[in-house]
């Protein structure tokens, strides 16, 4: 957050720190894992989070890297997001398990921290929170969008026995929470195997537990996100970002048949719906555009600008720097009618293979990318 290093996590079990402004190497954590890293997320300016695929979670000190903090046993298979609630001091991560779990870092001691299984669903790729922590957002890899509104993550869900409905918002009724001592959240079925030809019957609706002035916490809909292209390919998302003001989502999404890529933005359009089953869409596509698709296979991760008015992208082996205009406007300034093209602004071709990942510095006018053979580079303006 200080912006003082750059944590880069790789694929052979390490993570390595480097300083963004005299792009000196600090240090390398050779065995930070035993298998792949993921992802890592800094809680402040001192304590970070890494996960793996080797199931676990690791809290690190920049101040004394020769040891862990702590690793966090949960996951039963790769796990591959974390995000942060600074609010409540709660780490949450998701995995390949198809299970997001919430830690409770305010009691970690050397033997990890308290957790509990908030959420699970089947073919899940990535997980996100909004900024004001208000919305939990979840893709699938079966091109699935789901919205947790009204989020309240001091209470796990089990939806096993609720409908899922297309494009339509449902409620995780109190008598669908996880009771203490419960073996936990039961799996939701692929949305693809569902009914969703008319609304629930009445034995599985029930009333939920309304906040007063406002809507049911935890409330779930589940979206299809209408992405160019030929409708009949389907679509996997695999790369989920949110614009720092909570404005839009953005995706990356790559046909079934791998053979065509897109980076999309939508707009989060705020409203209750007039009762539980009505139909009901939060999110509305306005800006794509159509990627290189090399390196097909892996995944891409693109990020917005800190002020959210441009968007870097992995393309080929470089990266593009998008706006919503020529002229970087702001999201709210540009809402077409209809989806509009991206603009680009610039591409940046340093690497020698496919770059995988891209981030914009907090603080200063910097973006890194990193490509499949290992290579990092910064780059910075010339004014």
């Amino acid at each position: 957050p200080c912006r003082s290093v750059l944590t880069v996590a790789c694929e052979q079990t390490e993570v390595l720190l480097f300083d963004p402004i005299s792009s000196k190497h600090i240090k390398t954590l050779s065995e930070a894992h035993e298998d792949c890293v993921n992802n890592i997320r800094f809680l402040d300016n001192r304590l970070f989070a890494t996960c793996s695929d080797d199931t676990t979670i690791a809290l690190w000190d920049l101040r004394k890297l020769n040891t862990k903090v702590c690793t966090l046993h949960g996951h039963t298979s790769w796990v591959k997001n974390i995000e942060y609630d600074t609010n409540t001091r709660l780490l949450v991560t998701s995995g390949f398990d198809g299970n997001v779990i919430i830690w409770d870092t305010n009691r970690c001691t050397e033997d990890g921290c308290p957790h509990k299984k908030f959420f699970h669903t089947r073919f899940l790729m990535r997980m996100r929170l909004t900024p004001d922590c208000s919305k939990m957002l979840i893709s699938t890899s079966s091109g699935y969008l789901l919205i947790l509104h009204d989020l309240d993550l001091n209470k796990s869900l089990e939806v096993g026995s609720y409908p899922i409905l297309r494009a339509r918002r449902t409620t995780i009724s109190s008598s669908d929470i996880t009771s203490p001592g419960s073996s936990g959240p039961r799996t939701i079925g692929s949305p693809c195997h569902q009914n969703d030809s008319g609304p629930p019957s009445e034995k599985h609706m029930s009333r939920p537990s309304q906040r007063e002035g406002g809507s049911p916490r935890n409330s779930l809909e589940v979206l299809t996100p209408e992405v160019p292209g030929e409708r009949d390919r389907g679509n996997c998302i695999t790369s989920l970002q949110l614009h720092p003001k909570g404005w839009a989502t953005l995706l990356r999404c790559s046909s079934n048949r791998d053979d065509q890529e897109w980076t999309c933005v939508y707009e989060f359009q705020e409203g209750a719906p007039v009762r539980p089953v009505s139909p009901r869409c939060s999110l509305r596509l306005t800006h794509c555009i159509e990627e290189a698709n090399v390196g097909r296979g892996y995944i891409k991760e693109l990020c917005f600008s800190p002020d959210g008015r441009m968007i870097s992208s992995p393309h080929g082996f470089g990266i593009r720097l998008l706006g919503f205009d020529a002229h970087c406007s702001e999201l709210v300034d540009c809402l077409p009618k209809e989806a509009s093209p991206l603009k680009e602004i610039r591409s940046l071709y340093s690497h020698k293979d496919v770059v995988l990942t891209t981030k914009f510095s907090p603080t200063h006018c910097q973006i890194a990318s990193g490509c499949l053979s290992g290579r990092v580079s910064l780059y910075q303006p010339k004014f």
